[in-house]
Protein backbone atom coordinates (compact mmCIF):
# COMPACT_ATOMS: atom_id res chain seq x y z
CA UNK A 1 0.00 0.00 0.00
CA UNK A 2 2.79 2.64 1.06
CA UNK A 3 4.22 1.91 -2.66
CA UNK A 4 1.15 2.40 -4.35
CA UNK A 5 1.16 5.53 -2.78
CA UNK A 6 4.59 6.40 -3.70
CA UNK A 7 4.41 5.70 -7.07
CA UNK A 8 1.20 8.45 -7.80
CA UNK A 9 2.86 11.04 -5.48
CA UNK A 10 5.71 10.59 -7.68
CA UNK A 11 2.95 10.37 -10.61
CA UNK A 12 1.15 13.65 -9.38
CA UNK A 13 4.71 15.64 -9.49
CA UNK A 14 5.72 14.42 -12.92
CA UNK A 15 2.87 16.13 -14.36
CA UNK A 16 2.77 19.10 -12.20
CA UNK A 17 6.46 19.70 -12.70
CA UNK A 18 6.32 20.80 -16.64
CA UNK A 19 9.55 22.02 -17.67
CA UNK A 20 9.93 25.81 -17.90
CA UNK A 21 10.19 27.23 -21.94
CA UNK A 22 13.50 29.20 -22.34
CA UNK A 23 13.76 32.49 -23.84
CA UNK A 24 16.53 34.38 -25.25
CA UNK A 25 16.62 38.14 -25.65
CA UNK A 26 16.89 40.07 -28.53
CA UNK A 27 16.70 43.58 -27.56
CA UNK A 28 15.05 46.51 -25.35
CA UNK A 29 13.85 49.76 -26.93
CA UNK A 30 12.89 52.89 -25.08
CA UNK A 31 9.60 53.42 -25.42
CA UNK A 32 7.61 56.24 -23.31
CA UNK A 33 4.07 54.61 -23.17
CA UNK A 34 1.02 54.65 -20.85
CA UNK A 35 -0.61 51.55 -22.29
CA UNK A 36 1.39 49.34 -24.89
CA UNK A 37 -1.16 47.70 -27.12
CA UNK A 38 0.71 45.47 -30.20
CA UNK A 39 3.72 45.18 -32.66
CA UNK A 40 2.92 43.78 -35.86
CA UNK A 41 4.92 42.04 -38.66
CA UNK A 42 6.42 45.13 -39.70
CA UNK A 43 7.20 46.28 -36.51
CA UNK A 44 4.88 48.85 -36.68
CA UNK A 45 4.25 49.51 -32.55
CA UNK A 46 0.30 50.87 -31.47
CA UNK A 47 0.51 52.57 -27.86
CA UNK A 48 -1.35 55.26 -25.54
CA UNK A 49 0.62 58.01 -24.70
CA UNK A 50 -1.16 61.44 -23.23
CA UNK A 51 -4.51 59.63 -24.11
CA UNK A 52 -2.85 60.02 -27.68
CA UNK A 53 -3.39 56.85 -29.59
CA UNK A 54 -0.26 55.79 -31.42
CA UNK A 55 0.91 54.37 -34.23
CA UNK A 56 4.64 53.75 -35.14
CA UNK A 57 7.13 52.69 -37.20
CA UNK A 58 10.84 53.37 -38.61
CA UNK A 59 9.51 56.05 -40.71
CA UNK A 60 6.34 57.06 -39.83
CA UNK A 61 4.45 58.04 -36.52
CA UNK A 62 0.30 59.09 -36.60
CA UNK A 63 -2.25 59.26 -33.82
CA UNK A 64 -5.60 59.52 -32.81
CA UNK A 65 -7.33 61.15 -30.13
CA UNK A 66 -10.70 62.47 -29.20
CA UNK A 67 -11.32 65.00 -26.37
CA UNK A 68 -14.79 64.49 -26.30
CA UNK A 69 -14.94 61.25 -25.65
CA UNK A 70 -12.21 61.25 -22.33
CA UNK A 71 -9.70 58.94 -21.51
CA UNK A 72 -9.10 55.94 -23.47
CA UNK A 73 -10.24 52.84 -21.09
CA UNK A 74 -8.41 49.77 -24.13
CA UNK A 75 -7.66 49.16 -27.38
CA UNK A 76 -7.72 46.50 -30.00
CA UNK A 77 -5.15 46.07 -33.11
CA UNK A 78 -5.64 42.62 -33.69
CA UNK A 79 -6.87 43.73 -37.37
CA UNK A 80 -4.98 46.97 -38.12
CA UNK A 81 -7.23 47.70 -40.73
CA UNK A 82 -10.23 48.03 -37.85
CA UNK A 83 -8.48 49.31 -34.79
CA UNK A 84 -10.74 49.58 -32.16
CA UNK A 85 -10.90 51.94 -28.43
CA UNK A 86 -12.80 51.69 -25.75
CA UNK A 87 -13.70 54.93 -23.97
CA UNK A 88 -15.43 53.40 -20.86
CA UNK A 89 -16.47 56.40 -18.95
CA UNK A 90 -18.66 57.57 -21.63
CA UNK A 91 -19.66 53.91 -22.73
CA UNK A 92 -18.41 54.52 -26.55
CA UNK A 93 -16.18 52.62 -29.02
CA UNK A 94 -14.43 54.08 -31.98
CA UNK A 95 -13.31 51.98 -35.23
CA UNK A 96 -10.11 53.39 -37.08
CA UNK A 97 -8.86 52.36 -40.47
CA UNK A 98 -5.39 51.85 -40.56
CA UNK A 99 -4.72 55.41 -40.94
CA UNK A 100 -6.40 55.86 -37.98
CA UNK A 101 -9.34 57.85 -39.63
CA UNK A 102 -12.71 57.14 -37.97
CA UNK A 103 -15.22 54.47 -39.71
CA UNK A 104 -17.80 53.73 -36.92
CA UNK A 105 -18.31 55.38 -33.98
CA UNK A 106 -20.75 53.95 -31.49
CA UNK A 107 -22.35 54.81 -28.20
CA UNK A 108 -24.06 52.33 -25.93
CA UNK A 109 -25.85 55.09 -24.39
CA UNK A 110 -28.48 55.72 -27.56
CA UNK A 111 -28.78 52.31 -28.22
CA UNK A 112 -32.59 50.95 -28.37
CA UNK A 113 -31.63 48.00 -25.57
CA UNK A 114 -29.08 49.98 -23.54
CA UNK A 115 -25.26 48.38 -23.21
CA UNK A 116 -23.47 48.64 -19.88
CA UNK A 117 -20.07 47.83 -21.34
CA UNK A 118 -17.10 47.22 -19.42
CA UNK A 119 -14.45 45.00 -21.68
CA UNK A 120 -14.03 44.86 -25.62
CA UNK A 121 -12.38 42.81 -27.95
CA UNK A 122 -11.89 42.66 -31.42
CA UNK A 123 -14.62 40.08 -33.46
CA UNK A 124 -14.67 38.52 -36.90
CA UNK A 125 -16.30 40.44 -40.34
CA UNK A 126 -17.85 43.80 -38.56
CA UNK A 127 -18.32 42.49 -34.98
CA UNK A 128 -16.55 43.07 -31.74
CA UNK A 129 -16.83 41.33 -28.86
CA UNK A 130 -18.40 43.30 -25.40
CA UNK A 131 -19.32 42.19 -21.82
CA UNK A 132 -22.19 43.94 -20.69
CA UNK A 133 -22.16 44.30 -17.10
CA UNK A 134 -25.90 44.85 -17.19
CA UNK A 135 -26.85 41.20 -17.78
CA UNK A 136 -23.65 39.58 -17.52
CA UNK A 137 -23.26 38.59 -20.99
CA UNK A 138 -20.60 38.51 -23.53
CA UNK A 139 -22.04 39.52 -26.74
CA UNK A 140 -21.07 39.19 -30.13
CA UNK A 141 -21.89 42.83 -31.26
CA UNK A 142 -22.21 43.97 -35.02
CA UNK A 143 -21.42 47.63 -35.20
CA UNK A 144 -22.99 48.09 -38.38
CA UNK A 145 -26.11 46.92 -37.87
CA UNK A 146 -26.24 47.75 -34.10
CA UNK A 147 -27.36 44.18 -33.18
CA UNK A 148 -25.94 41.43 -31.55
CA UNK A 149 -25.41 38.29 -33.57
CA UNK A 150 -24.30 35.99 -30.43
CA UNK A 151 -24.24 35.68 -26.71
CA UNK A 152 -23.19 33.93 -23.53
CA UNK A 153 -25.56 32.79 -20.61
CA UNK A 154 -24.54 35.19 -17.64
CA UNK A 155 -21.50 34.85 -15.92
CA UNK A 156 -21.43 35.62 -12.33
CA UNK A 157 -17.99 36.48 -12.30
CA UNK A 158 -15.51 39.56 -11.96
CA UNK A 159 -13.77 39.76 -15.36
CA UNK A 160 -10.72 41.02 -15.48
CA UNK A 161 -9.24 40.05 -19.08
CA UNK A 162 -10.87 40.12 -22.72
CA UNK A 163 -8.64 38.86 -25.64
CA UNK A 164 -10.20 37.60 -28.99
CA UNK A 165 -9.21 36.76 -32.59
CA UNK A 166 -11.46 36.17 -35.64
CA UNK A 167 -12.69 32.85 -34.45
CA UNK A 168 -12.61 32.54 -30.16
CA UNK A 169 -12.91 34.91 -27.77
CA UNK A 170 -10.79 34.70 -24.12
CA UNK A 171 -12.99 35.35 -20.90
CA UNK A 172 -10.58 35.57 -17.92
CA UNK A 173 -12.41 36.10 -14.92
CA UNK A 174 -11.62 35.76 -11.42
CA UNK A 175 -12.32 32.19 -10.75
CA UNK A 176 -12.36 31.02 -14.37
CA UNK A 177 -11.14 31.25 -18.15
CA UNK A 178 -13.61 31.01 -20.18
CA UNK A 179 -13.59 30.14 -24.20
CA UNK A 180 -16.10 30.47 -26.35
CA UNK A 181 -16.67 30.34 -30.06
CA UNK A 182 -18.20 33.04 -32.19
CA UNK A 183 -21.55 31.64 -31.86
CA UNK A 184 -21.38 32.31 -28.42
CA UNK A 185 -20.80 28.70 -27.20
CA UNK A 186 -18.62 27.66 -24.44
CA UNK A 187 -15.32 25.28 -25.86
CA UNK A 188 -13.70 25.31 -22.61
CA UNK A 189 -13.82 26.31 -19.74
CA UNK A 190 -10.66 25.88 -16.82
CA UNK A 191 -9.80 27.28 -13.20
CA UNK A 192 -8.33 30.34 -12.92
CA UNK A 193 -5.53 30.32 -10.53
CA UNK A 194 -4.46 33.70 -9.33
CA UNK A 195 -3.78 34.88 -13.75
CA UNK A 196 -4.34 38.33 -13.90
CA UNK A 197 -3.76 39.32 -17.66
CA UNK A 198 -3.65 37.50 -21.07
CA UNK A 199 -2.61 37.70 -24.36
CA UNK A 200 -3.51 35.19 -27.77
CA UNK A 201 -1.31 33.69 -30.17
CA UNK A 202 -3.06 31.60 -33.15
CA UNK A 203 -5.34 29.93 -30.52
CA UNK A 204 -2.56 29.65 -27.88
CA UNK A 205 -3.06 31.25 -24.42
CA UNK A 206 -0.36 33.14 -22.45
CA UNK A 207 -0.97 34.66 -18.64
CA UNK A 208 0.84 36.66 -15.96
CA UNK A 209 0.71 36.26 -12.18
CA UNK A 210 2.86 38.44 -10.63
CA UNK A 211 5.12 38.75 -13.42
CA UNK A 212 5.25 35.47 -14.45
CA UNK A 213 4.31 34.00 -17.06
CA UNK A 214 3.01 30.79 -18.46
CA UNK A 215 1.82 28.88 -21.69
CA UNK A 216 -1.64 27.61 -22.44
CA UNK A 217 -1.66 25.31 -25.24
CA UNK A 218 -4.07 25.32 -27.08
CA UNK A 219 -6.68 22.25 -27.21
CA UNK A 220 -4.66 21.47 -23.64
CA UNK A 221 -5.15 22.04 -20.62
CA UNK A 222 -1.93 21.82 -19.29
CA UNK A 223 -0.55 25.26 -17.66
CA UNK A 224 4.14 25.51 -18.85
CA UNK A 225 5.75 27.97 -16.90
CA UNK A 226 7.64 30.50 -19.48
CA UNK A 227 11.50 31.28 -17.98
CA UNK A 228 11.62 35.02 -18.26
CA UNK A 229 13.95 37.55 -16.31
CA UNK A 230 12.78 39.18 -12.80
CA UNK A 231 10.83 42.00 -14.76
CA UNK A 232 7.48 44.10 -13.55
CA UNK A 233 5.32 43.41 -16.64
CA UNK A 234 2.92 46.48 -17.53
CA UNK A 235 1.90 44.82 -21.10
CA UNK A 236 2.89 41.62 -22.98
CA UNK A 237 2.36 40.62 -26.22
CA UNK A 238 3.36 37.69 -28.34
CA UNK A 239 3.11 37.11 -31.97
CA UNK A 240 5.45 34.99 -34.91
CA UNK A 241 7.00 33.66 -32.16
CA UNK A 242 8.17 36.41 -30.36
CA UNK A 243 7.32 38.17 -26.22
CA UNK A 244 7.23 41.75 -25.82
CA UNK A 245 7.38 42.47 -22.42
CA UNK A 246 6.80 46.48 -21.51
CA UNK A 247 7.62 47.42 -18.08
CA UNK A 248 8.55 51.29 -17.53
CA UNK A 249 9.49 53.05 -20.41
CA UNK A 250 11.35 50.00 -22.34
CA UNK A 251 9.96 47.22 -24.63
CA UNK A 252 11.62 44.02 -24.27
CA UNK A 253 12.21 41.02 -26.89
CA UNK A 254 12.61 37.28 -26.67
CA UNK A 255 12.84 34.77 -28.63
CA UNK A 256 10.49 31.97 -27.82
CA UNK A 257 10.54 28.67 -29.10
CA UNK A 258 7.90 26.64 -28.50
CA UNK A 259 7.46 22.89 -29.85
Amino acid sequence: MKYTIYFFLLLSYSICAQKAIETSFIKKTALKADLFIAIDNFDTKYFINNNVFIKKNANKTITYNNLQLGNITSANAFNPLKINLFYKDLNSIVILDNRLSEIFKIDFNTLVKYKNVSHVSTGHDNTIWIFNQDNQKLELFDYKTRTTRAQTVPIQNVVLDLKSNYNFCYLLTKNYLYTYNYFGSLVKKIKNNGYMQLTESNGDIFLNKNNSLVYLKKNSDTIVPISIPNLFINEFFVTNETLYIYTDKNLHEYKIKID
